[in-house]
């Protein structure tokens, strides 16, 4: 049972990180193109498809998986309490996609796309620490 639940947090973490560097992507094209409104209204319908259907089914199938596992297999340690911390603030950073996805949608967000080149850097430095920590358990 534990490597089919494996498999399957893996599979649910590799959507949820398309998501997390996809939408930042999206709302560089957003910020940088607010004048050709055709190109923005195709742009917010990608935000949402993408954030609802992809981003929240992923986030939650990684969270509850994960969970399972440390659970059911009794992980121990501090490496996953650190791990449980830095997850913690990726499910910030995913809730923060949605924020700023609807002020996009209300047109009251005024980042630009620079901000959201380097917002969209985030994810992968929390990636490069949770899955270090996965791999060398240093605590």
């Amino acid at each position: 049972m534990y490597d089919w639940v494996l498999w399957f947090h893996i599979l649910s973490l590799i959507s949820w990180f398309a998501v997390l560097f996809y939408m930042p992507r999206l709302f560089v094209y957003h910020a940088e193109n607010s004048h050709n409104m055709g190109f923005v209204e195709v742009v917010k319908i990608m935000e949402f498809k993408i954030y609802q259907y992809i981003g929240l089914p992923a986030m939650w199938a990684t969270l509850i998986s994960g969970g399972y596992l440390s659970y059911v297999f009794g992980f121990d340690g501090g490496w996953l309490h650190a791990k449980i911390f830095f997850v913690l603030i990726l499910v910030g950073y995913f809730l923060s996609l949605g924020v700023i996805r609807k002020k996009m949608l209300a047109n009251t967000c005024h980042r630009s796309g620079r901000f959201f080149r380097f917002y969209n850097e985030v994810p992968t430095l929390l990636l490069l620490v949770i899955v270090a920590l996965v791999i060398f358990k240093p605590f």
